[in-house]
């Protein structure tokens, strides 16, 4: 027995299915949104811990650098030593504020690509 062919669907049934079609794909853009945030939560989880500890060995590698030089110059310059390297490390510290302040200046963390995308589609919307 040979069914017969559904009728061609009309302009509402046409409608219905691109509606339907439009919402399946914005479900799996939201649903890989989601799992891609939550992997890149993770990563960035590991990657903080690594930066924490990367950042107190650091120290700890300045503190024992500093207090060797210190104990080998002592003889020779005495408390002078002392003077000379907190004097090498508020120049270092100077610089580096002075480096980060430029970045903020220039917008370098304003992600301006974004900013300028998302006023194009407020415009458009409205």
């Amino acid at each position: 027995m040979e069914h017969p062919a559904s009728p061609a669907p009309g302009l509402i049934g046409s409608l219905a299915g691109v509606c339907r079609n439009t919402a399946r794909l914005i479900l799996s853009r939201i649903e890989l949104a989601a799992l891609e945030l939550s992997e890149v939560r993770e990563h960035l989880v590991q990657l903080s811990v690594v930066f924490a500890l990367a950042l107190v060995a650091g120290w700890f590698a300045v503190a024992f650098s500093t207090a060797t030089v210190v104990y080998l110059a002592w003889e020779a310059m005495g408390w002078k030593i002392l003077l000379m390297l907190a004097l090498a490390f508020i120049v270092l510290t100077l610089w580096l504020v002075m480096v980060a302040r430029g970045l903020l200046k220039q917008g370098k963390l304003a992600l301006p690509v974004t900013m300028t995308e998302l006023k194009a589609d407020r415009d458009m919307l409205l």
